[in-house]
């Protein structure tokens, strides 16, 4: 119904005058607040926000053409989406650079600290010491550890114990904060978010979950849990963290803060700026944004999600939080190509990695379920102390755990140049070798590699079993950098192992053709690169946006097939176990009804086994458009909980007028009897466009039109169920009616939908509990 237009025309009956509905103003003219908005925890409906905007759109459009002024507003409007993107990319890679610097710091903390500035973290204490060699670098005089520090003594069992001890004094402290903060302020700040985050693109609400105060708390917090020491990593909670960016830039503009659907557009975006900021990949963020976790991503978004990705990156990079004028920490320059007959160890490593990723989701869903239905829920604090007593107490003694786990994988990457310090190039040299720098023959490995070797083969041991009880605890934990550290650590031994035989065995058939005596043949930084990408797409079974996000990551351009081979091989081992990955299989854990667009639905069912009312319930609850009181709708709303009602001409007809939301109807009833004189209990409601014929001793009737859905959808009862979820699916219904010529028989909501298919798989319906 128009704005201006009256509840009826000039010539009014008797009746209606004396009812005063002749002169009697729709009060729904004036668009009231809140109607159209959705109540927290429930789906919206993305057919009546599209329409909303293509109203506003028109409207806009048509007085662009009346003034300057509005022609002004509205190519403002026109332009708030790239205003928007930019303030994303701008505060996502602000707070990037900020959290990396301070994770930073506070990692070196726990072992020592800087005595010219104690903010410096240890590599920039030393980089400004004139008395550091380039053999022992991380060695300078201005930094000290806790030991030196306090007793006078670097070396010796005594400082040994004391430097332990401080390091987890200060692993307990920084992880107890985290939880703390976490439990008073924003609930919401914990895990990764990711799986939130694809619910909330699908179209659910979850009100808080991309507020400030959540922002707040996840930034201080991600910093707090990385540096503890913890095996989990920033970059899922960064994808979070640049949602909560994108939704507090929403809330500038009526364009997006008023429609659910063009703040989904938004999200999307501010995804792949997240993904931006954690890997320095932009387009890897585009990509993943689009493959992982958007629901709805039209060509628009695509270009936005672009610019915002490319204004993270570069806000980034000015802060240059690494200091090597990289985006990345992993950044590597390998000087070798690959070769064919590698293939089949980097296959072998997509295998492990399919593996590690089955055994991951399922070890760590099995906990994370027995943390719900147990009494261990009820001490979140407890366990994250546990979990990092336990993981300091045994990271310490092994140099390869000790670090951050982003410098492992920085120097499980590295290739062993001529000047390397690290043990991992511990190779015994030929006297004779005068090569240029870049190109090392391959060598035998001395005393240090093999010590390395039974370090790493305990660290992977260690960060495959804790990875599993650290994920999903009540702080922020990204899963990317423990996985891609699992892959790192196999493929980096893997590749020791392939490099010593090939030194040892060149005349074997398979090192022949291609691996000479005193030639580069094997990287084996190369190796840990595609162990790592193997296991990160064995958890999340990304492909294409993986193989993206590797190769910026690392810079290694020319190893895409020997990437692609693992993230496919992965994939397929994975998948043969199951098909959720881990972001999946937390949505389903939790709840949320998320219907995911790669489930195929192959079943013979029809819609009218699936629509409530069922053969055994009480009759469907509708409204008729001319004949229930305010008291009847009152007590309806009262006495269900349904999330909206059908409006039918009569209960005897049961021919279909329309749909009305349960929340609009509650406010406009509200606002009713706030505006409107002469609304009772006892007035009659009606949806049709003429009052109703009343006695003359009724009171004022109220009229609602402009809050029915005249377009609901609709399917009968035979529509297959095959075409029911796909109508779900590609739509977004909230619900749907079923009908038989006209008659309504019930109705499917989306709730009914998701337990159905489940009951299909064989799983628990109950388990979907939200709408």
């Amino acid at each position: 119904m128009e704005a201006g237009e009256g509840v009826s025309g000039t010539t009014s009956t008797p009746t209606e005058e004396m009812n005063g509905a002749g002169n009697l103003m729709d009060f729904l003219d004036e668009p009231f607040p809140d109607v159209g908005t959705y109540e927290d925890f429930h789906t919206i409906d993305w057919l009546r926000e599209k329409s909303r905007d293509t109203d506003r759109h028109r409207k806009i459009t048509s007085k662009s053409k009346e003034s300057f002024w509005e022609l002004i507003k509205s190519l403002l409007d026109a332009w708030s989406g790239w205003v928007v993107m930019l303030l994303i990319g701008l505060l996502s890679g602000t707070l990037a650079g900020v959290i990396d610097l301070a994770v930073d710091w506070m990692t070196d903390l726990k072992e020592g600290v800087c005595l010219t500035a104690f903010y410096y973290s240890h590599e920039q204490c030393c980089w400004t010491s004139n008395e550091t060699t380039f053999d022992d670098r991380d060695k300078c005089p201005q930094w000290q550890k806790w030991a030196e520090l306090m007793t006078g003594h670097s070396e010796g069992g005594g400082a040994y114990l004391l430097n332990y001890f401080l390091y987890v004094l200060w692993a307990l402290l920084f992880s107890f904060l985290a939880v703390s903060l976490v439990r008073v302020f924003a609930p919401y700040a914990c895990g990764s978010g990711i799986p939130e985050i694809k619910t909330i693109l699908s179209g659910f609400i979850i009100r808080g979950y991309l507020g400030k105060w959540t922002l707040l708390i996840k930034t201080v917090t991600l910093v707090l849990a990385v540096s503890s020491g913890l095996s989990l990593g920033k970059e899922g909670p960064l994808v979070h963290v640049a949602c909560c960016c994108g939704n507090l830039f929403c809330s500038l503009f009526s364009k997006y803060s008023k429609n659910e659907g063009k703040r989904r557009e938004v999200l999307s975006a501010a995804a792949a700026a997240g993904v931006s900021v954690a890997f320095g990949a932009p387009i890897g963020g585009v990509l993943f944004s689009l493959e992982e976790v958007s629901y709805y991503f039209p060509l628009k978004t695509l270009w936005r999600s672009f610019f915002a990705a490319l204004v993270a990156a570069f806000t980034l990079r000015s802060i240059n939080p690494f200091g090597n004028s990289r985006l990345v920490l992993f950044y590597v320059e390998y000087h070798t190509p690959w070769y064919m007959a590698e293939l089949v160890p980097f296959i072998l490593l997509g295998v492990f990695g399919g593996l590690w990723g089955t055994l991951f989701i399922r070890a760590n869903i099995a906990w994370c379920r027995r943390r719900k239905t147990t009494q261990l829920g009820k001490y979140p604090v407890l366990e994250v102390i546990a979990v990092t007593g336990i993981t300091a107490l045994l990271a310490f003694p092994n140099p390869y755990t000790r670090r951050s786990t982003s410098e492992l994988i920085s120097e499980l990457f590295n290739d062993c140049r001529a000047l390397e310090s690290s043990q991992l190039c511990d190779y015994i040299n030929s006297p004779n070798m005068s090569r240029p720098v870049d190109d090392i023959p391959d060598r035998p490995a001395g005393p240090g590699v093999y010590t390395a070797l039974w370090q790493l083969a305990l660290a992977l041991v260690f960060k495959i079993v804790i990875t599993i009880f650290t994920f999903g605890m009540k702080i922020p934990s990204g899963l990317f950098i423990p996985s891609m550290a699992v892959g790192a650590i196999a493929g980096r031994i893997v590749g020791i192992a392939v490099e010593q035989m090939a030194y040892h065995h060149h005349d074997w058939i398979i090192f022949r053709n291609w691996c000479r005596p005193g030639a580069d043949c094997v990287t084996p930084g190369l190796y840990a690169m595609v162990g790592a990408a193997a296991c990160l797409g064995g958890v999340t079974r990304m492909t294409v946006s993986l193989v993206v996000i590797m190769f910026e990551l690392t810079g290694g351009l020319e190893y895409i097939v020997p990437l692609m081979a693992a993230a496919v091989t992965s994939k397929w081992v994975a998948d043969a176990f199951g098909k959720e990955g881990i972001y999946e299989s937390h949505i389903q854990l939790n709840g949320y009804p998320y219907l995911d667009v790669r489930d195929e639905f192959t079943h013979r069912t029809l819609a009218t086994d699936v629509m409530r009312p069922r053969r055994n319930d009480p009759p469907l609850a509708v409204l008729t458009q001319d004949s229930t009181t305010v008291e009847d709708v009152e007590m309806l709303i009262k006495d269900t909980d349904y999330n909206g009602f059908p409006v039918v001409v009569s209960r005897e007809s049961e021919r279909l007028i329309g749909f009305v939301q349960r929340r609009d109807l509650t406010l406009a009833i509200k606002n009713a009897r706030q505006k409107q004189d002469g609304v009772v209990s006892s007035s009659v409601v009606y949806f049709t466009e003429d009052a109703p014929q009343l006695p003359l001793s009724n009171p004022q009737p109220l009229k609602l039109r402009r809050v029915l859905n005249l377009s609901p959808f609709t399917v009968t009862d035979h529509t297959p169920m095959e075409t029911v979820v796909d109508i779900f699916r590609k739509l977004g219904l909230r619900q749907c009616l079923v009908t038989r010529s006209g008659r309504l028989l019930g109705i499917i909501t989306k709730k009914d939908v998701l337990r159905h298919m489940a009951q299909m798989m064989n799983q628990d319906p109950e388990s979907i509990m939200f709408n």
